[in-house]
């Protein structure tokens, strides 16, 4: 595929658009899941219990859906998760005007499965594109993210008192209706059909999950697991961390903004480093930035030491989650990509989910400083073992 046929694919260029906008309800959530919770729990100690589910959820929901695709094909799985995003945002708004705590944690339940599925955008984005043309595929499909991070807020702007004077049911609302459009968009989307035949049995399973014990494949895992983690190690707690430093929630709010444009828009050129330096070199870079933002985070506690280490953190996340993500594409053969991509995301979501329960826990034990000291040593720790196992597999 030429440079010229890349830019004319138009089914790549309908995914994008569909993740951009279906994409938008992720941060409208990290705004309404600790407000609404706040608003509905019956004390103040089980308002993170909606955010919390829904990461759970996603943890429970991610290979499930890898094999969903894998037997009814892409586009019938983003439908379908399509459809827990309207459920769980009509549900949200419900428990809103009915002032239920546990049908809002359903509803919240019901999304974060969603958004465990619209993470396989990155897996469909590489299939509609030649090999070559791969990488460039999943950075792109990243930059939707960067315009969600700016949409999703203004959107729950807008829709917030939609159903005044109850407060925040019209952004739930909201998420239903951008959800509708973006399923409309992917109407329009030809991908291709789901041809491998899919294992049956348990056994059979377990068979075609022998693969992660290759080195290449078991270090595509880990390194997106890492990235992914130690990015929500340091991200959750950081608002905490300012305030109890004595900065204003408006800094606070400013330093994860930014967090996400760093995260976001380096998709831009992230997959030509790729094609021009190597997949493994750019992953390794990654890791080598998160720890330079553990480092930065750990030696000082000023406004622009949380700035500076929370834009290194989305950088050096966004080129080891894209790193990690095209060298499983590129190892992993078409038979097994449902179960091996279903498996690699519940092993990146399992700790996400691990690593945001701790995160809170640690810095309101021990502080901010030694929370930043563990993430660096972790991410060290990570970098020799992959070296080591990247050597051994040369």
């Amino acid at each position: 595929m030429s440079a010229t046929s890349f830019t004319r694919n138009a089914n790549f260029f309908g995914l994008l658009v569909a993740n951009t906008i279906l994409g938008a309800a992720m941060p409208m959530l990290i705004i309404l899941g600790g407000l609404a919770g706040l608003m509905l729990a019956p004390s103040m100690a089980l308002a993170t219990i909606p955010a919390s589910l829904q990461t759970l959820a996603g943890l429970l929901a991610a290979a499930p859906f890898s094999l969903v695709m894998g037997r009814l094909g892409r586009k019938a799985g983003f439908m379908i998760g399509g459809g827990f995003a309207i459920a769980g945002a009509l549900v949200g708004t419900w428990a809103l005007l009915a002032g239920s705590f546990a049908l809002l944690c359903l509803g919240h339940m019901a999304l974060g499965a969603a958004l465990a599925c619209y993470q396989y955008f990155r897996f469909a984005a590489a299939e509609v594109v030649s090999v070559e043309w791969q990488p460039v595929a999943i950075s792109l499909m990243l930059t939707s993210g960067l315009v969600a991070a700016f949409a999703g807020p203004q959107i729950f702007i807008i829709a917030k008192d939609g159903f005044a004077p109850v407060p925040l049911a019209g952004a739930y609302a909201s998420i239903a209706g951008i959800t509708v459009v973006g399923l409309g968009v992917l109407a329009f989307v030809r991908m291709p059909k789901a041809v491998a035949v899919q294992p049956q049995s348990l056994s059979e399973r377990l068979a075609a999950l022998s693969i992660l014990k290759q080195g290449d494949v078991r270090r595509a895992v880990g390194i997106g697991a890492v990235s992914m983690g130690t990015m929500v190690f340091l991200m959750v707690p950081t608002p905490l961390a300012m305030i109890g430093c004595g900065l204003s929630e408006a800094a606070a709010g400013d330093v994860i903004r930014w967090h996400v444009v760093a995260m976001f828009a380096p998709s831009f050129f992230t997959g030509f480093l790729i094609k021009r330096f190597g997949t493994q070199r750019i992953a390794m870079t990654g890791l080598a930035l998160l720890v330079v933002s553990g480092v930065i985070a750990a030696i000082g506690l000023s406004v622009q030491h949380f700035y500076l280490s929370l834009i290194v953190l989305g950088v050096g996340w966004n080129f080891g989650f894209i790193g990690a993500t095209t060298m499983l594409a590129a190892v992993v053969p078409e038979a097994q990509k449902a179960v091996v991509q279903g498996a690699n995301d519940t092993v990146i979501a399992l700790a996400s989910t691990l690593c945001a329960f701790a995160a809170g826990a640690i810095v309101a034990g021990f502080g901010w400083t030694l929370l930043a000291g563990l993430a660096v040593i972790v991410v060290l720790g990570s970098m020799l073992g992959f070296g080591w196992t990247g050597r051994r597999a040369a």
